[in-house]
């Protein structure tokens, strides 16, 4: 066990409902990275985290104590390498948000708000609703990993929180064939001026073109002249 403690950061984010109990909950992610076991203690009212991490050499400690309660049964728990993610039921079904996780209003310079999952009261009903085992995986909290295949280690989203690179144009997978680029030169070329060369060797094949014509004439006009003399 190492000597090294310290505090994880702790993320947070909420929906509330007065009817329905599972758009009632909390996020919360503990951030304990290369955490093989860990020691959690869920209680109504109140959360006890440790877990030492061998690699980084720290024991990671924290409790929390909710400012209301929340119903254990209904909560999830999901444990990865970089962190331990949980939705935690609140027990009162209510339309108004939790005015802050803890029961203490001093500040907490551990605790944050994950602005990944949060959004205003007002705008929640059209927010979607995070699958702790399916959008939740991958060992990055908050995002859905099914969207990109396999980066290795940084989960199936790579860590990009769900961006969709085909709507990137260029920016993802689907580069522009550079051989359709070429087709707009070639429109482009049926617009090009005509270069000063073409137009004298449009000249020199008109004039040659009316040669057999102005020998006719040059041969009438000496006919005339025999025939004055």
């Amino acid at each position: 066990m190492s000597s090294n403690q310290s505090t994880p950061e702790v993320t947070w984010a909420q929906r509330s409902s007065a009817t329905d109990a599972e758009k009632n909950f909390i996020y919360l992610t503990i951030a304990a990275p290369d955490v093989a076991k860990i020691d959690l203690d869920l209680k109504p009212t109140s959360l006890t985290f440790s877990g030492t991490s061998e690699t980084k050499k720290t024991t990671y400690h924290v409790e929390l104590e909710f400012f209301a309660e929340i119903d254990v049964e209904n909560s999830k728990t999901h444990h990865t390498s970089r962190d331990v993610m949980l939705i935690l039921r609140k027990k009162e079904l209510k339309e108004e948000y939790w005015p802050r996780l803890l029961k203490d209003t001093k500040k907490m310079h551990f605790l944050k708000t994950d602005f990944d999952k949060w959004v205003d009261e007002d705008e929640q009903d059209g927010a979607p609703v995070d699958d702790m085992m399916g959008g939740m995986g991958g060992g990055m909290p908050g995002m859905d990993m099914a969207g990109m295949g396999g980066m290795g280690g940084m989960g199936a989203d790579g860590g990009f929180g769900g961006l969709d690179f085909s709507k990137l144009g260029g920016a993802g997978g689907d580069m522009p064939d550079l051989g359709d680029m070429g087709g707009d030169d070639d429109e482009g070329d049926d617009d090009m001026p005509a270069l000063e060369g073409d137009d004298e060797a449009d000249t020199t094949e008109g004039a040659k073109g009316k040669g057999p014509e102005e020998g006719e004439g040059a041969s009438a006009a000496s006919s005339k002249i025999e025939e004055v003399s």
